[in-house]
């Protein structure tokens, strides 16, 4: 007779550690010159995860439907490949395209994570300001403020929590690293040390995570440019938005700026 396969409890390694990881991306770009009038906003999309049920339960489902559609899970989701039909996605016909596209959409939905975006409308930061923030550093700032209050609430605020955001180039990271640690050592509303650590992740990794931020950030922001225009995928997204006691995501879980 078989015995039954041991389970073991994984041990927080350093001890210091949060429940949870933080996966970012973005949609649009941060230029403040040129500015394209059918996507004039900015979009960084927080996705938190529990550690666990990212491991357990988020990352296998993605990969087994990888495998299902591709034959092999080395294909990274990217938003607009899917939507331009571009590499794998060029390859496939209308009816697995649609298959895959309504399973992908139902992980999603599945998904247990919680959502913070942060969307900054550049046309009104330019006209508003004469010496306007960096939207990226901006987004940032609200969105680091906003999952700081998500982890005091769930008792996680005393732990380090990663924050993995995707490269963008040598300059931009250098940036980028800079305005985070500015940030978390105090330069914030709450004026005091924030218990975040950066993770910047090239292009080509697989994360799903990464993956899955970036799906949410494009549809986040046509929801808000066009409120009205029927939208599946921020439909699926509604109900994940981080939210304050009274049920309210506007200016918790989602930050529209100015």
């Amino acid at each position: 007779m078989t015995e039954p396969a041991a389970s073991y409890a994984v041990p927080r390694a350093g001890g210091g550690h949060s429940d949870y990881i933080v996966y970012v991306d973005e949609s649009g770009d941060h230029s403040l010159t040129s500015i394209d009038p059918d996507y004039p906003v900015f979009v960084l999309s927080f996705c938190i995860f529990r550690k666990a049920e990212y491991a357990q339960a988020v990352t296998p489902v993605i990969r087994q439907l990888k495998f299902a559609t591709f034959g092999h899970d080395m294909v990274v989701l990217h938003e607009a490949d899917i939507r331009r039909k571009k590499g794998a996605f060029s390859r496939l016909s209308k009816e697995p395209r649609e298959v895959f596209m309504n399973a992908l959409t139902d992980i999603i939905g599945a998904a247990d994570f919680q959502l913070v975006a942060v969307v900054i409308d550049k046309r009104k930061l330019k006209d508003r300001y004469n010496n306007p923030a960096h939207p990226y550093h901006l987004a940032l700032e609200f969105g680091l403020e906003r999952i700081y209050r998500l982890l005091k609430g769930a008792g996680q605020d005393d732990a380090l929590t990663y924050i993995v955001c995707e490269a963008r180039g040598a300059k931009e990271d250098a940036e980028l690293e800079l305005e985070f640690r500015r940030i978390r050592d105090g330069a914030n509303y709450f004026h005091r040390p924030l218990p975040f650590d950066l993770i910047i992740a090239d292009k080509k990794t697989n994360s799903e995570g990464l993956q899955l931020a970036d799906l949410t950030a494009r549809p986040i922001g046509l929801t808000v440019l066009r409120p009205d225009q029927a939208n599946r995928a921020a439909e699926v997204l509604e109900g994940k938005f981080y939210r304050d006691w009274t049920g309210n995501k506007l200016g918790v879980g989602l930050k529209v700026f100015p």
